[in-house]
Parts: structure tokens; sequence; C-alpha cells
């Protein structure tokens, strides 16, 4: 019967309406079924290869102004389309993306004498599924106020997640838990699973605009629920209108190279709304006063150990301009770092320099040298301070040249500082908002779109998570959402050798990530040591992607790696097409990715805390054609254990397609290679 339907919808031919409503993906091997139940409970389930992977799931709302949307409903119409396209990135992880997907936008409505509507509509893709609900603009009920999105998850199957908690003080910068589904609590998207099958799943969402985001809550079992943001203003969502939530998102794969290499969010966002952005935005690769910071060695705030003094700022920038650096990281510039920023920002000015940092000279200086500097906006968590300087520190940047800005929303969760609408202005009464409700939802996007109008692409740390928005804001270049190589700096072994090859398939799902890689020191403060080898920190450039890559290290630091700083300035930052060639979540993943610019390929990535043999193929390259391998790589016995983890190896071969290479990943291990084709 499935196959039936399936043949059908590909054939374009209409289905009656039944009892129930189903959809199948392009391949006929996922199906989704929609239905209500005995109490009128809407509610869908997705089948793949005939067998079940989320049991019936309920659909609805709980509003704050009416009764629930929830119950005593009934089929009433469906509608089907289908998309098969083909569109082309700003920038990313391959240049071209293929739509295809079959549609169905099913009305549910209420047996009641007033009835109301719920409508769903369902795109089902060869890779998975995205589903939102859309509301009509109701005159009678001009402002919708959401108190939970009842949307529902049931796994059916058992097997293994990974996840970070939600809801929790740190945002989302956690260590990730590898357990069984039914011991998952409340967790943030992406959240990966592996089945016992060998099937992955990854639950997100995708397009988050003017809505809050969600938590994924286990009710009980392996059925979890959406948990929306909390918000100050009661509604955890109030739209005024007609307006769609983001989409729930559900990527399917047989392997973990299918989740890895999956465009469901990206193809669930509207297409560019900004244009050609690359008169001022090209992928890149910068450096920065930064982690002297991170270190403890400089400060923010003014004193004798401040880091951002015009003289630094300079040093910096010629080294940029030596080895073709794009850009410069200025962090502590400006006023405010004085004394408890943290969850603060009362004090911050967006355009109002130290002393001893001048910046329209450092500006000027930069452009003479062909350097770009990277601006770094601050907020302490204080948005309410932020807002009010927007425009004018977004204007101080565009007449100053500068195109890129980091944001920082430094805060616990939950401590976002805004102003309470209700109250005339000067703001007579500050609330606090989560960093991924809807209010801060809305702060981002106007941050994203004031740049935009001055010509100016956005990094932001402490971010609302990634749902895919660089396809229509392709300014919106990176955000942090996870934790980063700074963690290595405070703590014996930081992350741990398994972090990095868990956030390939969980976190970077979601997006592309500012991880700051290039710490060729492997040493944080107060001698700390990273859960790395060199060789790890090479591979981080092609495992943890980014359209903006950081050499983090001191620049006395790189000039000592002569031969590594040689591989960062050439690894480009942006790939014609990427594929995950090797690997297992948290365990490992090789990655081999074409430069868009031109024929080279580079393969490599990174290893947990387990040393692995691997045999590589490359059958990807370009057929009869040779190509000139550069090897960076573990020696034959270093760990990231001990002082060994500063040793490296290097090899030089030609290699055609087909051909195999043998290698070692060490425990907190990794690879790179460069792959030039050789001259006819």
């Amino acid at each position: 019967m499935i196959r039936l339907i399936a043949a059908a919808l590909l054939a374009g031919s209409a289905l009656p309406l039944a009892a129930q409503e189903q959809i199948a993906s392009p391949d006929g091997r996922i199906v989704v079924t929609l239905n209500t139940d005995n109490d009128g409970v809407p509610f869908y389930e997705v089948a793949r290869d005939a067998k079940p992977l989320i049991a019936r799931s309920q659909l609805g709302f709980l509003l704050t102004d009416a009764d629930p949307l929830r119950r005593n409903f009934a089929l009433a119409s469906a509608t089907r389309a289908q998309g098969n396209d083909r569109w082309e990135t700003s920038w990313g992880e391959r240049r071209f993306v293929d739509d295809r997907h079959n549609q169905i936008t099913v009305i549910f409505r209420e047996k009641t004498q007033t009835p109301r509507t719920l409508t769903v509509t369902f795109r089902v893709f060869n890779y998975g599924v995205g589903f939102r609900y859309e509301f009509g603009n109701d005159a009678e009920r001009p402002v919708t106020n959401i108190g939970e999105e009842l949307t529902e998850f049931n796994v059916a199957p058992e097997g293994t997640a990974w996840w970070i908690q939600g809801g929790d003080w740190n945002r989302y910068e956690y260590l990730y838990h590898r357990t069984p589904i039914d011991a998952v609590s409340t967790a943030h998207t992406p959240i990966t699973m592996r089945l016992e099958d060998g099937t992955h799943l990854s639950f997100h969402e995708a397009a988050l605009v003017d809505y809050s985001a969600f938590w994924f809550k286990r009710m009980d079992g392996q059925r979890f629920r959406t948990h929306l943001s909390p918000s100050s203003r009661g509604p955890k969502v109030s739209r005024t209108g007609a307006f769609n939530t983001p989409w729930r998102t559900i990527r399917i794969a047989d392997s973990a190279a299918g989740l890895v290499e999956s465009d469901l969010e990206l193809n669930l966002n509207e297409p560019n709304r900004l244009g050609d952005v690359s008169g001022y935005f090209k992928p890149q690769k910068y450096i920065g006063i930064w982690w002297g910071m991170i270190r403890g060695d400089w400060t923010w705030a003014q004193g004798d150990r401040h880091g951002a003094t015009t003289a630094r700022a300079k040093q910096y920038v010629d080294f940029a301009a030596r080895h073709g650096f794009a850009g410069v990281l200025i962090e502590g510039w400006n006023y405010g770092w004085d004394g408890n920023w943290f969850g603060n920002g009362r004090d911050y000015s967006f355009t109002r320099p130290y002393p001893d940092f001048d910046l329209e000279e450092v500006a000027r200086y930069a452009r003479s040298k062909g350097v770009q500097i990277v601006g770094h906006h601050e907020t302490g968590g204080n948005i309410n301070v932020y807002e009010k300087q927007l425009e004018d520190a977004m204007a101080l940047y565009d007449r100053l040249g500068i195109r890129l800005v980091k944001t920082g929303y430094v805060a616990d969760a939950g401590g976002i500082i805004s102003c309470n609408a209700d109250v005339a202005e000067p703001c007579g009464a500050e609330v606090f908002e989560w960093h991924d409700g809807q209010r801060q939802v809305q702060h981002h996007l106007k941050v994203v779109e004031t740049a935009a109008r001055h010509r100016i692409a956005i990094n932001p740390h402490e971010p609302v998570k990634d749902t895919g928005l660089r396809r229509t804001y392709p300014n919106w270049v990176a955000r942090e959402g996870a934790r980063g190589q700074e963690y290595n700096a405070w703590a014996r072994f930081g992350n741990g050798p398994d972090h990095d090859p868990t956030l390939v398939y969980t976190r970077m799902l979601a997006g592309p990530m500012d991880y700051t890689p290039g710490v060729l020191s492997l040493v944080g403060d107060r001698g700390m040591p990273f859960s790395s080898t060199l060789a790890k920190q090479l591979g981080l450039y092609l495992a943890i992607y980014s359209p903006i890559q950081m050499a983090a290290d001191f620049i006395e630091n790189l000039a000592a790696h002569p031969r590594e700083l040689e591989f960062i300035k050439r690894v480009p930052a942006d790939w014609a097409q990427s594929r995950l060639i090797a690997g297992e979540v948290g365990d490992y993943a090789i990655f081999a990715r074409q430069d868009r610019a031109s024929q080279d390929w580079y393969v490599g990535g990174v290893n947990d805390g387990t040393a692995r043999d691997l045999t590589l193929t490359f059958d990807f390259l370009e057929p009869g054609r040779a190509y000139r391998a550069t090897v960076y790589k573990d020696t034959a016995d270093n760990t990231y254990e001990n002082e060994s983890r500063h040793d490296i190896a290097y090899d030089d071969l030609t290699i055609r397609q087909g051909d195999s290479y043998s290698v070692r990943l060490a425990p907190g291990g990794g690879l790179a290679i460069r792959l030039a084709p050789a001259r006819r």
C-alpha cells in the first residue's frame, strides 16, 4: 500500500480524501500518516521502509487566552504539491543544493458550533521530514498567544542518543551526554540518535523567526514533546495576524554520513532576501587579539595588561598582511569592560574607544595593509542598551570599512536584559529573557537586518541556535552555540578528546560554528594541556565548518610552526562540495572537501580518545588526474595525554582516483591533507 501511494504521488495523480492522509518521500521509503484519534486529537506517524520510526505523535497548542487547540478535531481537507529545484548557495559546505520533496497541507477542523482550524504542512524528502503549523489571519482573534506547543516526537525503535541539557544556566555550552534514548531528560536541539538497526535520526528546527526556540523534553519512555523557551511576557509566543511556526525537522539516514550531508534545514528556509553579499563578505580566515584574554595574559578592561592597544593591533595587522589573513579581531577596545560586565552590560558604549586604542587610526592602518578589522560588540546580555546604540554602532563600522562583526551575549541563561515594552521610556522596568526565547530571536534578526543595511556580516556568540537562516540572510555567517576551543584554556584537557568528533554529528548539523581552531601551542591558562595533538588542530579546519575560520593562537606561536601555518593559510573557508568519507557519531570524522575557487581537494578531520588505523580511499577525485598530496598526520605513537601531543609527521606523495592511503589517528588526534592537481 505504501509503495502504491508513493507511485501515485510521483505520477502526480490525486488521492481521494480518506479517514487518514499519507505523503511519501520522492523515493517512496519515508511515509508520513496524518489522522485524529478517538478523542479528535490530531497526530502524525513516520515510517521508513514500512517500519515505524515515529509512532503516533500528537499535534496541537495550549493558548493563554483561549481553549486549547488539542482535541475534538477531524480531518477536513488535504492539498498536495511537489518541489524539484536546485539552488546555489552564497557560500558554504557545497555550492549547489538539491531540493526535491513531496508536500501535503492538512486542515483539521473542530467539531463545534464555532469551529477553529489547525493547519499543518509536511514536506517529505528522501533524507527526512519537516513540518510546520500555519495560522491564518482570524479577524475575531487577531493576536495568537501561545502558552505551549504540544508537538510530539514518539521515537519507536530503541537506540542511543547524543545530547546536551536544555534550559540550564550555561546555554548551549556543555559536553555531550551519550545515553539510551529513554534516559534523555530535556535536551537542546539538534539531538542525534542512532537506532538499533543503524538508522540515524536528528531532531531540530528550521527558519526560527519571531518565535520561541524549543527544547526537546522527554515525557515518558521515548515520547518527547516541544517545550518552548520561556518569556517574561506570559505567553511564550505572541503573534499578530497570519504567521507560520518554524519547521520541526527530523533528519533520517542510513549512516552517519547521510546525516551530516543532509540539507534538510537549509531547504526549509526561504531563499536569499539580501541578494549578492560578496561585495562586502567573502569567506575568510582571521587572527585576533583574543586568545591572550581567554588565557588571562591580557585583559578586556583597562589597565597595565589591557589587550586592545593601538600598538598591539598594528602588530597583528602586520602579521595578517604578511601571511594573507583577511582580518584581525579586536576585543576589549570600547568602554564598558571595567568592573562587572558579565550579565550586566549597562555601561557599554559601542562607539567610544578606550584612550589607548585609536579606532580611527587602526582602521586606517589596516586598510592601508589590505586587512580588515573584525569588529566586536559584547553586550553582557543587555539587549536594551545594545539596541539603543545599534544603528550608531553599525554606522560607525560602516564608515570605517569594518565589514564583519562578532557580537556577544555573555550572561547566564534567562539573564538577557530587556525592557518592559509596557513601561514608557526611559526603561523603568527591566525584564529578563532567555537566550532562545521569542524576544531574543527577534533581537538577533534585528541585528542581522541592521547590519545588512550597512553592508556588514554578523557572527554572534552566546547566540540562539542556528536553524538555517544563513540561506535567507547570507550576512549571518557563523555563530558559536556550543563549547568552543576557549574551554581548552580553562581546565586540564578542556573539552576532552571526544567533544570535537561529537560536535560534527550534533551541533554542526545546525550550521557553521566559530570554533576558533589553530591553537598550535596546545597550551591554555597556567600551562593547561589540550586534549588535542598538533595534527588535530589542523584537522579542525575540515571537521568544524565555518566561512570565517580563526587562527586563534598568539601570532608568535603561529610563526613558530611555519609548516602548520602554511596549511592554515592555504585551507579554504568556502567549498564546492563536501563529503564525510569516514566516521561514526562521537568517535571520529574524516571529510573530503573541494575548494570552491580551485580544483584542490582537502581531506581530514578529528578523532576521539581511541587510537585508530584507517585506510582512506580517494574515489571522489577526478578520473585520470594525478594529485600532489601534502599530509599532516599523527606520529606512530603520539597521544594527547602527554608531551607527545606536540609531535607531528609529514608525508608527500602522488594520489589518483581509487588509490588508498593508510593512516593512524592518535588518541585526541587528527589529520589534514591538501590534494593539488599535478600539472598535466
